[in-house]
C-alpha cells in the first residue's frame, strides 16, 4: 500500500469517526467522497490497461549505421470503455530509442498510431522492445503497469563508404583455366547439363539438349578463371585501441537529413569493421569472389563467393563481430593460406605495429598471393606508435598500403589512386 492510499484511508476513517461522534452529516458526505476516490480509483485502475494492445512494425529489420530507422507503434483499445491516459515506455536496447509517448483518451474499440525515428549509431542486434504500458486512476493512487515482450530484433550493419580505385590486383589463375567447382552463378564457363528442376531460371535451359533428349535440360557453370579475394580483419584484443567516446546528441538531431554524415567512434575495432564491410562491397561489385576471415569473440570464416547473398552474409558477420580474440593476424593467415588459390588477393586490415605483419606479408608473397595492407594508425586512437615505420617496411616489399588515422575521411583514404 502506497503512502497516498494510506492518506485516503485515514481521511475516510476519520470522517466516519467524526460523523459518528458529532452526528454531523457533513462528515458522512466527506466519508462518501473519500470512499468513491479510493474504491472508484481502484476499480478504474483495474480496467485501465485491460483492453490495451500494442503492435510494433517496421519496413525492414535490416539497416546500416548512419541510417534513420522508422518504426510504427499501434496502440489499440479492444475494451468498450475509453482509456483516459496511458504512458508508453519503449525499453528497447537500441541506442536513442524514441518510442516512448504519453497518449490520452483512446476511445473504446479504436486505436492510436505514431511513428518513432532514430538515427542508428551502433552496429549489432537490438531487441525492439519490451514495451511497457503505465496507467491508473485520475488521482494516481493505484498505478498499473503491463509489459509486452519484444517480438522482433533489428540487425544493424556496419557503416560503409563508397570506395573507388582501391588496389585490385588481377589475380588471374595460371593458364587462365576454369576452377573445377560448381557455382549457381552464371559464368562464361559451362560445365555440362542436367535435368531441369523446379525453380531453375529459364535462361539456363539448353534447348539443343532438350530437343535431343526430349526432356528439359539446363546448363551448369563453373567459376570464372579469376582468383578469389580474401579479407582478413585483425580482431585480436591486444592490438586494439580506443579513446573515450560520448554519443553526440547532435547525431540524433535532424532525422530527416538522411544523407547526413556519420562519424565513427574513435575505436580501431569500429574502423576495422567499417573498412572490411566497405571493401567487401567494393570487390563484390567488381564481380570478384570475396571471402572473410576474422578471429574475434569467435572464429568467423566465410568461403569466397559472389553476389548479394555473400554481401549479406559478410555484413551480418561483421555486425556481430567483437574484437576480443586472442589469435594474432599471422596465426589466422597461416591457418587459412592452404585454402587460398594461388594468385588470390589478400587484404590485411590491422591496427598492429608488430613486425609479424611484415613477416605475414612476406609469407603471402612467397605463396604466390597478392597482399594489400590497410593499417589503422593505433597511436591516433591512443594506442602504440609505429604504424608509419611498418608502412615503410611494407612499401619496400612492393605491396599497396593504406594508412587510416582517427577522424580521417575513410572514403578518400581508401580511394587514393596512388600507393601510400
Amino acid at each position: 500500500m502506497t503512502s497516498a492510499q494510506r492518506v485516503v484511508l485515514v481521511l475516510l476513517l476519520v470522517s466516519v469517526a467524526a460523523g459518528a461522534v458529532t452526528g454531523n452529516i457533513l462528515y458522512y458526505r466527506l466519508a462518501l467522497i473519500w470512499a468513491l476516490v479510493y474504491f472508484g480509483g481502484w476499480l478504474w485502475a483495474e480496467v485501465s490497461l485491460r483492453g490495451l494492445q500494442i503492435k510494433r512494425s517496421a519496413r525492414t529489420l535490416r539497416a546500416q549505421v548512419g541510417q534513420v530507422f522508422e518504426e510504427q507503434f499501434e496502440v489499440h483499445n479492444t475494451f468498450s470503455l475509453p482509456s483516459v491516459w496511458v504512458a508508453v515506455t519503449d525499453e528497447s536496447d537500441l541506442p536513442g530509442a524514441s518510442g516512448s509517448r504519453l497518449l490520452t483518451v483512446i476511445p473504446g474499440k479504436q486505436g492510436r498510431y505514431y511513428l518513432s525515428r532514430v538515427r542508428l549509431v551502433r552496429r549489432g542486434v537490438f531487441h525492439l522492445g519490451p514495451t511497457v504500458f503505465a496507467s491508473g486512476d485520475l488521482f494516481g493512487l493505484f498505478p498499473r503497469k503491463r509489459a509486452f515482450p519484444a517480438l522482433e530484433t533489428l540487425l544493424v550493419y556496419p557503416a560503409m563508404v563508397d570506395v573507388a580505385n582501391f588496389p585490385n590486383p588481377p589475380g588471374l589463375l595460371p593458364g587462365g583455366e576454369a576452377l573445377r567447382r560448381q557455382t549457381h552463378q552464371v559464368t562464361p564457363n559451362a560445365a555440362g547439363v542436367r535435368e531441369y528442376v523446379s525453380g531453375d531460371p529459364l535462361n539456363r535451359i539448353h534447348w539443343l539438349s532438350t530437343a535431343r533428349r526430349n526432356r528439359m535440360m539446363v546448363k551448369e557453370f563453373e567459376l570464372d578463371p579469376l582468383a578469389d579475394v580474401w579479407i582478413f580483419l585483425d580482431a585480436q584484443e591486444a592490438v586494439q585501441a580506443k579513446m573515450a567516446y560520448t554519443l553526440d546528441e547532435s547525431a540524433m538531431v535532424g532525422l530527416w537529413e538522411r544523407k547526413a554524415r556519420f562519424s565513427l567512434p574513435p575505436s580501431t575495432e569500429e574502423y576495422g569493421v567499417s573498412i572490411a564491410a566497405s571493401l567487401a562491397r567494393d570487390y563484390l561489385r567488381r564481380g570478384r569472389a570475396v571471402g572473410l576471415a576474422s578471429a574475434g569473440q569467435h572464429l568467423t570464416l566465410l568461403p569466397p563467393d559472389r553476389g548479394a547473398r555473400q554481401l549479406g552474409k559478410s555484413l551480418e558477420a561483421l555486425a556481430l563481430l567483437r574484437a576480443r580474440g586472442e589469435m594474432p593476424l599471422r596465426g589466422l593467415v597461416e591457418t587459412q593460406v592452404k585454402h587460398m588459390v594461388r594468385g588470390s588477393t589478400v587484404v590485411l586490415i590491422t591496427a598492429s605495429v608488430d613486425k609479424d605483419v611484415a613477416l605475414t606479408v612476406d609469407f603471402l608473397l612467397q605463396r604466390g598471393l597478392k597482399p594489400v595492407a590497410v593499417l589503422i594508425e593505433a597511436v591516433s586512437f591512443g594506442g602504440r606508435s609505429g604504424t608509419e615505420a611498418l608502412a615503410a617496411n611494407l612499401r619496400v616489399l612492393g605491396i599497396p598500403v593504406r594508412v587510416v588515422a582517427n577522424g580521417c575521411d575513410l572514403e578518400a583514404v581508401l580511394s587514393n589512386n596512388g600507393f601510400q
